[in-house]
Order: C-alpha cells, then structure tokens, then sequence
C-alpha cells in the first residue's frame, strides 16, 4: 500500500480521533485570525487618516494614546510651518460623534476653507462654509448618500443644527464618508482653542520628503512624523498594544494547542503500539515511522486551518452586526492573515507531534508487538 494511502487509512479509522484533533486547531486558528482580520481593519482605518490630506506625511503629537488625541497647539504650527524644506502644513481638528446607529462614529474635520484646496477637497456642490461659522458645514459626498442629505438641508452635529453649504470629494473614502467645519467652530464645541490634531505637510520642489520629515523629528521632539501605518507606533500607542496582543494570542495558541496534539498523540500511540511495532518488525524506519504520524498530524493541520478560518468568517460576520460595535469594527482579510492561520496550525502540530513521534521511532519491534 503506498504511503500516502496508508497515512489517510490511519486517520479514517481513528475517526473521532481525528475529528477532534481538527475541531481543537480550527478553534486556535479562529481565534487568531479573528483577531489578526480585526486588528488589520483597525490598523486600515487608522491609517486612512494620514491619506485623507493627499500630504507628503503627517505631523502628530508623540506617543498619544490614540491618534485623535493628538494635540498640536498654535505654537508648534508654526514652528513646523518654519521648519526648511517645509512648503505647507495644514493643521486639522479630528473629532468623532455618534450621528446615529449606523453612524456611531462619524468623522467630523474642523479646516479653514482657505486650507481645502490644499488638502485636496473639490467642492462638487454648492460651497464653502465661512471661516468663522458656528451653523455651516460640507458633507462628504459618501456621507450625504449615507444620510439623504443634500445642499440646504440641515444637518445636527456639534450640539447645534448645521446648514449644509456644500457637497466634496477628496478621493479618499474615509474623508468622503466625514463632515468638514470651519475650525475655529470644532475647537470651540470641544473646547480646545488653537488646538489641532494633525498637521498635513507638504515638502518643497524637488525636496527629499525623507530628510525633510527627519528635520522635523529633530526640530520638533515632542512631535512625530508619519507616513505609513508601520509608523503609527510612534504616536498611537493603542495600535502597538493591538499588534503585541495579535502576537500573544498566537504564542499562546500554539503552545496550548501544542500541549492539546501531544495529548492526542501519545493517546494514539499507546493504541497503534502494536500496529507500530510490526511496521518497524516488516523493515519500516525509523524515518519512516516519525513520518507517518506527523504526516497524519501535518494533514489534520491543513484541514483544521481552513475550517478555522470558515469559522472566523462567521464570527466576525457576527460581531460586525453587534450594535455596540456596528460602524466600529471591519475584518481585514489579508494575505498575512491566512499565512498566519497555516502556520499557527502546522506549528502547533509539529510541535505537539515530536515527543509522541520520537517515542514511536523508538519502539522495538518485539517489545511493541507483545504489548497488551
């Protein structure tokens, strides 16, 4: 019999065996990957931010505990506005409110309308709103779809009742789906006078954006530069928080669902001892024999990590459509994320496989075949 067949034999006559054992790493792949996808969607949202400014990279405050908590007073502005190389920095208020149930965090941007079309908002309905109003707004055109809402009507945000001035784009879905302020409005409703969030920066002709956001660093050491979500370290600490949690869950995955084969394994070996033992008495290997169990094991590994993954589609389908978290939480379904799944589940079965392995490679042949 080729070894192939004798391998899927073997794990179709120890069926409940086998189920189980598929059962236990599908439940340790979910569970990471719930968290990787979930991670992943937050990281993405998070990272929209910085591109909604079209921006050759974005100023916050350092190590924040979440990135809308940035705070980048008046001072600092311009400090960063006299920086060399720097061109432009358009300084923004981000807040957030809950519009509704399906809005439950919507983006409000407090700018000065002479900054917009420097931070790439076409206006593709009426107007502007004007500097100094405390009842003017522009919806993006994704949120005036979302919310029915057209030029003249009025929207509620702010504690006050908004006329909408205008409809924009940005080309960028997160900014398409907010509201813009003028600023001085948004820093009086969250009482945060001459405070922004953010700093959209845009670096000279011809300069290096590279060493001109490294002058910026060294010039301005209570702030960060960031151009790409890797860099959200440095001034969200939630995210590294979020990645280290990922990565735990995974270690510790692995190491139960290591402790869960091995378990399994010595169970079967004590079962197959005399099966084992007349393979090595007909010449079967060592070699051989290691590769039959952990062969089997590689199998239920494979299959348990698809059905982990089946599983993990169900359950962020289900916490997406929970009303606390409706709006809130998108599953990010990467590359890195079925990687991720595949090598969760082989870890922990060549980890868990190698002592029972080792322990049936050495089995003599006579010894195993007269065990009761």
């Amino acid at each position: 019999m080729a070894f192939g067949k004798f391998l899927l034999r073997g794990l179709w006559s120890k069926k409940a065996r086998s189920i189980g054992l598929t059962l236990a790493i599908a439940f340790a792949v979910m569970t990471v990957v719930t968290l990787e996808v979930t991670s992943s969607g937050l990281e993405q949202a998070a990272a929209a931010v910085i591109t909604v400014g079209k921006a050759d990279f974005t100023v916050a405050q350092k190590g924040t505990s979440d990135l809308l908590s940035s705070s980048v007073d008046h001072s600092e502005l311009e400090r960063l506005r006299a920086v060399p190389g720097v061109k432009q920095a358009i300084g923004v208020l981000v807040a957030t409110e809950r519009i509704n149930a399906a809005n439950p965090v919507f983006i409000e941007i407090g700018i000065n309308p002479a900054d917009l079309a420097g931070f790439g908002v076409t206006v593709v309905a009426g107007h502007p709103f004007a500097p100094t109003a405390t009842d003017q707004v522009m919806l993006g055109w994704r949120a005036a779809a979302n919310l029915g809402l057209k030029v003249g009507d009025r929207f509620h945000a702010d504690g006050t009742w908004n006329t909408i001035t205008g409809i924009y784009s940005t080309g960028n879905s997160f900014g398409d789906a907010a509201a813009m302020f003028p600023l001085p409005a948004v820093q009086g409703y969250n009482r945060l006078p001459g405070i922004v969030t953010l700093a959209f920066v845009k670096v000279d002709p011809g300069a290096n954006v590279t060493a001109v956001a490294r002058r910026v660093d060294h010039e301005l050491p209570e702030l960060t530069t960031i151009r790409t979500a890797s860099q959200f370290g440095r001034a969200d600490r939630n995210l590294v928080y979020l990645r280290a949690a990922v990565t735990g869950s995974t270690i510790l995955a692995v190491a139960i669902g290591a402790v869960i084969v091995g378990n399994t394994m010595l169970l079967s070996l004590f079962e197959r001892t005399r099966e084992l033992g007349l393979l090595r008495a007909v010449g079967w290997t060592r070699r051989r024999v290691v590769g039959l169990l952990v062969g089997e094991s590689l199998v239920l590994a494979i299959i348990g990590a698809g059905v982990g993954v089946g599983l993990s589609f169900g359950v962020t389908a289900v916490l997406e459509r929970l009303p606390a978290l409706t709006g809130i939480l998108h599953a990010n379904y990467t590359t890195g994320a079925f990687i991720r799944a595949l090598a969760t589940a082989v870890a922990m079965t060549i980890l868990g496989s190698l002592y029972p392995s080792v322990r049936a490679a050495l089995l003599v042949p006579l010894r195993a075949l007269s065990y009761d």
